[in-house]
């Protein structure tokens, strides 16, 4: 039995966490210069680079060296008490299991793949995301003092924890409807067939998974929690130091409505800082809403980049227009 766990009813199974993420990149050297200058631990194992934020030893994502950068595999964890339902639900899905990948770490649990043949593992494991909302961040700012620091005077910024990745995806409404069926994930908002979000019902952020139409199937990006808006100001010009220039924000998105700043990587995906995002606990009844794409993009921000939704995993992609 997982320490702390809460026996779930079957007809409640559903994943709680996103375990990690595996990457192939052409050059590993890079990619640990670009989540190193973001703030993360960068190990070396194996080959391989393993992500963890500083102070804890779990790890988050696992990067191999590839022709081009691809998603590899993602790995979801669920109560121990609950695997036996996903292999009843998998069963009734009719949806064969595969073998682990090759350089997955933990080859235990089940794998399949999910509609646009992304290879998913669940497993029994922790609870990764919060069990409540975290407390906001914000610097004290109080009369009669100066309350910004020198510059070059502050520590490197450090994300927490993983928050959340976004899929680029052919069918939106289509892999939300997988996602739920097999891993228990439920809509927390969407646009129209462009975007949408979904999260783990045993207490999760407002989006565990996001997907975004594409013409393939590639990850957009990962998101990392990080404890003020302060912290992502920082970061932005940590990258930028850094010579990563390129990126999108300051801003506040409205569906999930966390401030965020991402960090262009070599290969056009996105490393994103996130605070404040919304918080949906276990039994709470989450009405989603699907406003237009021009409303629920982003509250306030710079025009983002023309080539923000484009899939550089799919040499094919034409990223959808979007009206701001």
């Amino acid at each position: 039995m997982v320490t702390g766990a809460v026996l779930s009813q079957p007809e409640a199974a559903g994943i709680h966490s996103l375990d990690h993420f595996a990457l192939t990149v052409p050059d590993l050297d890079e990619a640990k210069r670009f989540f190193e200058a973001f703030g993360l631990d960068v190990k070396e194992e194996g080959g391989a680079l393993v992500l963890h934020t500083f102070g804890s030893p779990h790890m988050w994502a696992r990067l191999c060296e590839g022709p081009s950068k691809r998603l590899r595999y993602l790995s979801f964890a669920a109560y121990t008490e609950d695997l036996p339902h996903f292999e009843d639900r998998l069963n009734k899905l009719d949806i064969d299991r595969i073998d682990a990948p090759q350089d997955a770490p933990d080859n235990g649990g089940l794998w399949f793949r999910d509609l646009n043949g992304v290879p998913i593992q669940i497993k029994a494991g922790g609870k990764k995301t919060p069990d409540a909302k975290e407390g906001n961040g914000q610097l004290p700012s109080p009369a009669g003092c100066r309350n910004a620091p020198l510059r070059g005077t502050q520590p490197p910024v450090h994300p927490s924890r993983l928050s959340h990745i976004l899929l680029l995806v052919p069918d939106v409404p289509a892999a939300v409807e997988f996602y739920a069926n097999a891993l228990g994930l439920r809509l927390s908002d969407k646009s129209g067939d462009v975007v949408a979000f979904t999260h783990a019902r045993h207490g999760s952020d407002h989006h565990l998974i996001a997907f975004g139409k594409s013409s393939g199937t590639g990850l957009h990006h990962s998101s990392w929690d990080v404890p003020s808006i302060d912290h992502i100001g920082r970061g932005a010009a940590q990258m930028h130091l850094a010579g990563y220039e390129h990126g999108w924000g300051l801003g506040r998105h409205v569906l999930g409505s966390n401030y965020f700043y991402y960090a262009r990587d070599p290969w056009g995906s996105y490393a994103e800082y996130s605070y404040d995002i919304d918080y949906i606990p276990k039994g709470v009844s989450w009405e989603p809403t699907s406003p237009p794409i021009d409303n629920s993009f982003y509250l306030w921000a710079p025009l983002p980049p023309e080539d923000f939704t484009h899939n550089y995993e799919d040499a094919l992609s034409v990223a959808p227009a979007v009206h701001v």
